[in-house]
């Protein structure tokens, strides 16, 4: 399996498909590049060479118990794009992925990076303080650490109910698709899992949203039931130099489905113009 090797020594595991202008995509937590699949093909087929990688901690990549933050999350990026040698490169990331790709963009990705596209991203910060009241309150936060200490197979099996919507009247989220997820859940190492809580919650990206001077989309379901709406994209927006916001009407968090369908659309046609 193809892996890089970061300066402390981490293996990232990434795949590699296709062929052209590179894009390059960063999974949520707390998956893996896996979640991809449809993309690295879809975006391969439409000529791109498509790029995913597992971030520290999870699926194939070193279990790591160090560096779980998101500015290493950026760094170890760093070291896929500059071993693969790409330029011209389209970063796309979901939800903890967004923030990955925000800190890459904003610190490394100067002369390398295109275009930033998010779906369901975490910036700009999710928790609650005093200069963000309308965050979610660390509780919120404490509790899925605790889920994850307590018994962390049933944790996932039952956050991808709110992850996919399916816990709304009339969802056709399917069970193979919370089967997938719990699948690539349990890939993660446990102390990788819980500290990335507070790398995707607590992380104040303001400043890297505000840094970007490339294009960037940010694209967010508006029933999001994990990253709230009004405390990410909304705020986004009004941060980034040359940004685009597109909102799906009844989307969830996780990509699936019609979302997925409107949301890759929209990724082709954004990297196209």
């Amino acid at each position: 399996m193809p892996f890089v090797t970061t300066s402390d020594g981490t293996e990232i595991y990434y795949t590699d498909q296709g062929r052209g202008q590179p894009i390059v995509l960063s999974h949520g937590w707390p998956l893996n590049s896996d979640a991809w699949q449809l993309e690295l093909k879809l975006f391969a087929d439409a000529g791109y060479r498509t790029i995913a990688h597992d971030r520290r901690g999870h699926g194939r990549s070193s279990k790591t118990y160090t560096g779980n933050d998101m500015e290493t999350y950026a760094k170890d990026l760093a070291v896929v794009v500059d071993s693969l040698d790409l330029h011209d490169v389209i970063v796309i990331g979901h939800s903890t992925g967004g923030g990955e790709v925000v800190k890459y963009a904003a610190t490394y990705g100067q002369g390398r990076v295109a275009k930033v596209i998010t779906a369901g991203g975490v910036p700009p910060i999710m928790v609650k303080s005093g200069a963000n009241p309308e965050g979610t309150p660390i509780a919120a936060f404490d509790a899925i650490r605790e889920g994850l200490l307590k018994d962390r197979s049933q944790y996932y099996q039952d956050l991808s109910a709110p992850f996919y919507g399916a816990n709304r009247a009339g969802s056709k989220v399917s069970q193979g698709l919370r089967d997938e997820f719990w699948r690539e859940s349990m890939l993660v190492n446990l102390a990788a899992a819980y500290d990335c809580v507070k790398a995707f919650s607590e992380t104040d990206q303001t400043a890297d949203l505000e840094a970007i001077g490339v294009p960037m989309l940010i694209a967010q379901g508006d029933d999001d039931q994990i990253v709230p709406i009004a405390d990410a994209a909304y705020k986004s927006i009004k941060l980034v130099k040359d940004g685009t916001l597109k909102v799906y009407p009844g989307a969830s968090h996780g990509i699936y489905g019609a979302y997925q369908e409107a949301l890759d659309k929209d990724i082709l046609d954004f990297i196209a113009s």
